[in-house]
């Protein structure tokens, strides 16, 4: 793989699994020192092993995203092992319940909330700093098709991944001049162990909403996010990226 990143200290929440692991391991594959956050320590030290097992270098940081002090010393975690933070993914995220908003809960819609978007705001609070005395660097947060369309009984993930994309344009227009690149994805349904709760009969009718016919790969997704990362989307800020087999477009 081209050395996008040598010489670049990148982090990714969430990277425990799914998409969030996906991204990591293209990230050293790209040269680059990755910090491995999740709140499951079993799955982030895999993943952390996959990437050295592969001649990459790669730490493990647990990190609950939903509590802000505990995304402050993920940063000050990475500072001090690598020095510095040039590229950041804010990818960890829940579904949440499939209930509508009459019959939600309250404890569900705020959990949702906390991890799903005051986590990007937290992690951008602190990541920017960082990245501002590493002399600039690229944000991609992980939105949703559902930040840019609605669907019945997901409200809070509906709200939160919404949130994502108007945090990203607001950080956009604050630190673009600055050297820092914010940008989010929209994945559409992934394989990943988020839909693995569902029944066979509900998995072929979400296939059935992408007009390719299948539902997406984690690769997928994390190659927009490498892309987006690198130099080769210098002028490329303050927008959100579709991944999703033409979901939205029908």
């Amino acid at each position: 793989m081209e050395q996008l990143f040598k010489g670049k200290v990148a982090l990714v929440t969430g990277a425990g699994s799914g998409i969030g692991e996906a991204i990591a391991m293209l990230y050293a594959g790209g040269g680059a020192k990755v910090i491995v956050s999740d709140v499951n320590e079993a799955h982030g030290a895999k993943v952390v092993a996959a990437i050295k097992d592969k001649g990459g270098e790669a730490a493990f940081v647990k990190c609950d995203v939903s509590i802000a002090d505990e995304c402050k010393q993920l940063v000050d975690k990475t500072l001090e092992l690598y020095g510095r933070l040039d590229i950041a993914c804010n990818n960890a995220g829940i579904g949440g319940e499939s209930k509508p908003i009459a019959e939600y809960s309250v404890e569900m819609y705020n959990k949702v909330i906390g991890i799903n978007l005051n986590s990007v705001f937290y992690g951008m609070k602190y990541q920017l700093p960082a990245m501002l005395k590493s002399g600039g660097g690229a944000i991609v947060n992980i939105s949703s098709i559902l930040g840019v369309v609605g669907t019945a009984n997901a409200a809070a993930y509906v709200a939160a991944k919404h949130g994502v994309i108007g945090l990203t344009e607001t950080a956009a227009a604050e630190y673009s001049a600055q050297g820092v690149r914010i940008n989010a994805v929209c994945p559409g349904y992934i394989n990943t162990p988020l839909l693995d709760m569902m029944d066979a009969k509900t998995k072929a009718a979400l296939i059935g909403l992408h007009p390719m016919g299948r539902l997406g790969n984690a690769s997928e997704v994390a190659e927009l996010v490498i892309w987006l990362s690198s130099d080769k989307a210098s002028f490329v800020t303050g927008g959100h990226y579709l991944v999703d087999g033409a979901y939205t477009a029908v």
